[in-house]
């Protein structure tokens, strides 16, 4: 019953926000968010979908991000962090010293901007929305503590024993006993991609074409919030256009048409997630 409830709690909130998308809006003047609108409407999603190919492409780029930018940053930290784990590697404290240090003091915005913008070139292009979350610290610390619990040194010593090299063993052996480790952090940096607009603000100025679907829509949402609120200082034509923009029910599309994609991508790493949280509760 607990987890029937909780269950409930994560469940309803969406399926709210499901249905104010397709409340009209005249039904939310009148008695707000509710379960049951007056009248329902596809106004908000009309609206978003005469976008046409601008959508699709953004859709495109987003997918497009995500995979590629999930693909290299996990790679990246399970050569990272398996170093890490072993205790034989001389520099393994440096190493864990500079990527939990940078987790506490960050450059900030104006350094790191110059130099992706300046001195990398990340600008107007695929690398700017991917290189600047390739390295994450936290997953980092997520891998080195699923190799620590789940890999013994013993089965390294076996395998160096028979031959085998320090990337055979990685790749032969080492990788498929943390697949739960990989397809954790593989969500969590699938997730932080596919939500990531602001880089795009930073980076994107005159190739509009690659921008991912979350800085569409919130330029989107920007752009119904200003009329709505600008409509008498526009003029007449200005004030109709506001009336009739689906402002409230169109947030709630844009949150739908982001949503979902992802949602359905869950169920594939759900079964390795679920075993990733209960490596180390019961030992052999």
């Amino acid at each position: 019953m607990i987890l029937a409830v909780f269950s409930l709690c994560c469940i309803v909130p969406f399926l709210f926000v499901v249905i104010i998308s397709f409340s009209s809006e005249e039904s939310i003047r009148q008695i707000g968010y509710s379960f049951i609108p007056i009248e329902l409407s596809t106004e908000a999603y009309s609206y978003v979908l005469k976008l046409g190919d601008v959508l699709w492409r953004s859709y495109f780029n987003s997918f497009l991000i995500t995979i590629v930018g999930t693909l290299l940053s996990v790679a990246m930290i399970v050569l990272y962090s398996y170093p890490l784990f072993r205790k034989d590697y001389k520099y393994r404290g440096f190493f864990n010293f500079l990527s939990f240090f940078t987790m506490i003091f960050g450059g900030g915005l104006v350094p790191t901007y110059v130099i992706c913008k300046s001195v990398l070139g990340l600008s107007d292009n695929y690398a700017a929305l991917i290189v600047p979350m390739l390295f994450s610290p936290f997953n980092v610390i997520i891998m080195r503590t699923f190799f620590q619990t789940t890999v013994p040194n013993e089965l390294i010593e076996a395998a160096t024993i028979d031959g085998s090299g320090e990337y055979c063993t990685l790749v032969r052996i080492v990788l498929p006993i943390v697949k739960p480790g990989i397809a954790t952090i593989s969500l969590l940096t699938a997730l932080g991609y596919w939500n990531e607009w602001f880089l795009s603000l930073l980076y994107i100025n005159k190739n509009t074409d690659i921008i991912p679907l979350q800085y569409l829509l919130m330029r989107m949402q920007r752009n119904a919030d200003f009329l709505a609120k600008n409509s008498s200082r526009l003029g007449a034509d200005a004030a109709v256009a506001a009336q009739q923009l689906p402002s409230q029910s169109l947030k709630m599309a844009l949150v739908v048409f982001i949503v979902i994609p992802i949602a359905c991508a869950y169920p594939f790493f759900q079964r390795y997630v679920v075993a990733g949280l209960t490596i180390g509760s019961v030992k052999g």
